[in-house]
């Protein structure tokens, strides 16, 4: 098997990941304390992935897994936060993710 194809279903259970971190910040932004079908939302979604894990987990290192799924997510959790949510990023903030992206180059090219 392609070793590109779980790394790119890697990628994309850390995207649904972050659209359930979406459905739980949301829960919290209401006049309650919790929105709570907008958490249940997202409870599902993170129980979802659980499947494709189990199936990522198998064909890749865990090492490697690992550096995907955090770089990757910090990178999207960053475009909803300033997107949606109206976040601003300092100077080192964009270093860092700068330096992320750079590590999944490399990463990726060696792994």
């Amino acid at each position: 098997m392609n070793k590109f194809v779980p790394i790119i279903i890697a990628v994309f259970l850390s995207l649904v990941g972050v659209i359930g971190d979406f459905f739980i910040k949301l829960s919290g932004q209401g006049i309650k304390f919790m929105e709570i079908k907008w958490f249940v939302i997202g409870f599902l979604i993170y129980g979802l992935t659980a499947f494709g894990w189990f199936y990522v987990m198998k064909d890749i290192k865990l090492a490697t897994l690992g550096v995907f799924y955090a770089v990757s997510t910090v990178i999207f959790l960053v475009i909803v936060g300033v997107f949606y949510f109206k976040e601003s990023l300092n100077v080192y903030e964009i270093v860092g993710i700068s330096l992320a992206l750079i590590s999944l180059i490399i990463l990726g090219r060696f792994a």
